[in-house]
């Protein structure tokens, strides 16, 4: 039974699983000193169109909380969505790895920041007791499913660096943002004004492992003593960039994309005939916020299905994967349709 708890439920793509035993043959230099590792950061800057530094490290939280870290002084702060990840979900990694940095959040609809969303936090104090800010971070895809566009990224940059801040993405998602807008991922990144990205693995169908993508390079001086301070340089570090090779190489990362993204659109054309149920938020790329009467929650439940509420605004989240089959969603939507009847 496919769940719709979290596109991290679902398994190792095809294509990465055959990159990462194609790696497994004989020895090969460790800490990043491999091919596997110096082919995949050679296509990403394929990729991106440009000379970024690349580094992998194991999670999410990892990745946004060095990279901000690399932003920040101690007395730094930075600028967030309410509904961020760093804000919400990561334990405080992004505080602790910069020794003290604060976030300061801000509204915006549909998960988004905006310009006058970050001038506002910019403008509220500017004396020596308040953390000063340094950096804005932006979301892509967005914690509730919306995607930027490359002009609300490149106005929110616009205004962070007239001020002197650095912009940085945490890309969780980034692959099914990319998918939703039909763009060059350097269209939405640094083109756009972003600093450094945080390219999400995992949820796109590696078995672990992220990209944080450095396009300003000056950024990243001692970058990789951090991560090696952090615990996050692994030793044997081919079999987390190899499976990256798979991802890239022929463009199974966008066709993926693609796929999850429609699931999820299936998903909501299905919900809009279900009596009771109502989208939360425009159905941009793999996730689904609806709000649901509590006793079909519970119904669901007690069927085996598993979903979010706490971080879909009251209602719940159903995230599609890079394997989610279009039963697996009619399955759903027939119990839907029972439970609301």
């Amino acid at each position: 039974m496919q769940q719709f708890a979290s596109d991290n439920c679902a398994g190792i793509c095809p294509e990465a699983l055959q990159a990462l035993l194609a790696a497994e043959a004989g020895d090969a230099p460790g800490y990043g000193e491999d091919e596997w590792t110096r082919r995949v950061s050679d296509r990403l800057r394929e990729l991106f169109e440009t000379d970024c530094d690349v580094y992998f490290v194991f999670n999410g939280t990892a990745a946004n909380s060095l990279a901000l870290a690399a932003l920040c002084q101690s007395y730094h702060s930075v600028i967030c969505h309410e509904l961020a990840h760093v804000e919400t979900d990561e334990c405080g990694g992004p505080e602790f790895f910069s020794n003290g940095s604060k976030l300061l959040t801000a509204r915006g609809e549909g998960g988004k920041l905006t310009p006058e969303a970050v001038r506002e936090v910019i403008s509220r104090r500017s004396d020596i007791h308040f953390p000063r800010p340094r950096v804005v971070t932006l979301t892509q895809a967005t914690e509730v499913g919306t995607v930027y566009r490359p002009a609300e990224v490149a106005a929110v940059a616009e205004l962070a660096h007239a001020h002197g801040l650095r912009v940085h993405m945490d890309g969780a998602r980034f692959c099914n943002a990319v998918a939703a807008l039909g763009v060059a991922p350097a269209d939405i990144t640094w083109r756009a004004g972003v600093d450094v990205l945080c390219f999400g693995g995992t949820k796109m169908g590696l078995p672990v492992g992220e990209a944080v993508v450095f396009f300003d390079r000056r950024l990243s001086e001692d970058f990789a003593w951090r991560c090696k301070q952090a615990g996050q340089l692994a030793s044997k570090m081919r079999f987390l960039s190899a499976p990256w090779l798979g991802m890239l190489e022929g463009g199974a990362w966008l066709r993926h994309a693609a796929h999850a993204n429609a699931m999820a659109q299936r998903l909501a054309a299905g919900l809009a005939g279900i009596p009771g149920a109502r989208l939360l938020f425009p159905v941009e790329a793999n996730g689904v916020f609806v709000a649901l009467p509590d006793s079909v929650q519970q119904g669901l439940r007690a069927r085996g299905w598993r979903f979010y509420t706490f971080i879909a605004a009251g209602g719940a989240r159903l995230m599609c994967a890079w394997d989610t089959h279009p039963e697996s969603v009619d399955a759903l939507l027939a119990d839907l349709r029972e439970l609301s009847s």
